[in-house]
């Protein structure tokens, strides 16, 4: 059999070349030379022609639509995130920064899913056999059954999941994996599209569910081609800070399920644990109420969560700051201006710092009426009352805008014994909540005076 050779194909016109260069001899293009392969034995034959078979032409109605089936991995919180749980010949891209629990969760879902019966592989690139087994050890996985395989050689990773023929596999990470038909080093964008792209025919020839994992770069966005995102069925990114105990795992992409759900996890001695109240993270513990705290209720995917967003009005000089974080700081110079043209509280001379506690990052705007309420609240320094909520999308002609799901934000808040509650009308009960007061507002300047005639 004739062996691939490697090519050099342009990104913009197409054109090929034997070797790399600079500059594409076709267009004249500088650095749009991308390595790849093209098999010798012609287009009949190609190297991905044993992945994958030539499916028939078929009418979308006569195409027989089933439920996906799931497997739990044994860990609530990642099931939650991946829609339910692993699911046949699935492909998972999880990213996140060094040292953040990547590995040592996928390692405890592995050991779940092996004690359930189902069989596992474990591929490590970046550490030995030995290193996998301490840390094993260390999370109290006595005589787990995880097979574990080092090696980097695509070819060799392929052939290992053919003959095990795996339920569930991990490739720890792709950057590691490399090709021997390409010629370029690991982690390059060749390499780790290519690897990628075999190991996803490989997952849905076989129906083994792979697990991707991903570096990141210094932003925080997945190392690589971006075309990496869109060959795998769901992108899941670790959060938080290393130093903090609480670990947040988000899906940006789930083919499966929902996304921008999260699951919320705390570092301990025996790994990464899930924790079932999470809104407890993000509220802060005062013995009594304080200035310049106001919490609101914001949604993650499906799950509704607690958030406390907290704001420091002080005396500023000629030119005020203004600072946010964990919230949009553009959104929150307009809602300081809304503030001074439609309630009358003007904060032109004075710098507004705002932070969402426990750095969990609020993208929806129904956080505006609570960013609204804390700051009048630190302005005039004066605590908005306990067990206090709002939520609310505010409109820059002062108009109070329902938030989606109002009933269920409600719900929570009342289940965590918050007593009142300031709510767009349009999100108003048509049954009232047991021990909850709620004040319906049209407009911002109604919802401050309903605040002052509280405080």
């Amino acid at each position: 059999m004739a062996k691939d050779k490697t090519i050099y194909t342009c990104n913009e016109c197409g054109g090929i070349s034997p070797k790399w260069l600079g500059k594409c001899p076709h267009c004249n293009a500088w650095n749009t030379l991308i390595e790849s392969v093209a098999s010798s034995d012609g287009p009949a034959k190609n190297r991905f022609a044993s992945l994958a078979k030539t499916a028939e032409v078929a009418v979308l109605s006569d195409i027989e639509a089933s439920d996906v089936e799931r497997t739990p991995t044994g860990h609530e919180e990642l099931d939650r995130v991946l829609g339910g749980g692993m699911v046949e010949g699935g492909v998972v891209l999880i990213g996140g920064d060094p040292g953040i629990g990547k590995s040592t969760l996928l390692l405890q879902a592995l050991d779940s899913l092996q004690r359930s019966g189902k069989s596992t592989l474990y591929v490590t690139g970046e550490e030995s056999g030995a290193q996998v087994a301490l840390r094993s050890r260390r999370l109290g996985l006595d005589h787990s059954q995880v097979r574990v395989l080092a090696e980097i050689q695509l070819e060799k990773i392929l052939a290992t999941l053919d003959a095990n023929r795996p339920d569930v596999a991990v490739i720890d990470s792709i950057q590691t994996v490399y090709s021997e038909q390409l010629t370029s080093a690991p982690g390059s964008v060749a390499q780790v599209r290519e690897c990628a792209a075999h190991l996803t025919r490989a997952a849905k020839a076989s129906g083994t569910a792979i697990v991707l994992v991903g570096h990141v770069t210094k932003e925080g966005a997945l190392a690589g081609p971006r075309v990496l995102e869109h060959m795998v069925d769901t992108v899941l990114y670790f959060e938080g800070d290393t130093h903090s105990q609480f670990r947040l795992v988000r899906a940006i992409k789930n083919r499966f399920g929902a996304v921008n759900e999260i699951g919320v996890f705390a570092m301990t001695e025996k790994g990464l644990k899930g924790v079932s109240n999470p809104s407890a993270i993000f509220l802060s513990q005062h013995a009594e109420p304080v200035p310049g705290s106001c919490v609101m209720v914001t949604l993650e995917g499906t799950r509704p969560l607690l958030v406390e967003i907290q704001a420091l009005v002080d005396s500023g000089g000629p030119s005020p700051r203004r600072l946010s974080v964990g919230l949009d700081k553009d959104r929150l110079a307009m809602l300081l201006a809304v503030l001074h043209r439609h309630a009358g509280v003007a904060c032109m001379d004075q710098d507004v710092f705002i932070n969402a506690v426990g750095g969990v990052r609020i993208g929806e705007p129904a956080a505006d009426l609570a960013v609204m309420l804390s700051i009048t609240s630190s302005l005039r320094g004066k605590p908005l009352p306990k067990g206090f909520i709002a939520f609310g999308e505010v409109g820059l002609a002062g108009e109070v805008r329902p938030a989606p799901r109002g009933q269920e934000r409600l719900k929570e808040a009342a289940k965590l014994g918050f007593t009142v509650a300031v709510v767009p009308k349009a999100n108003a009960p048509k049954k009232p909540i047991e021990g909850m007061t709620i004040h319906a507002v049209d407009r911002v300047e109604e919802a401050m005076n309903v605040v002052r005639g509280l405080t």
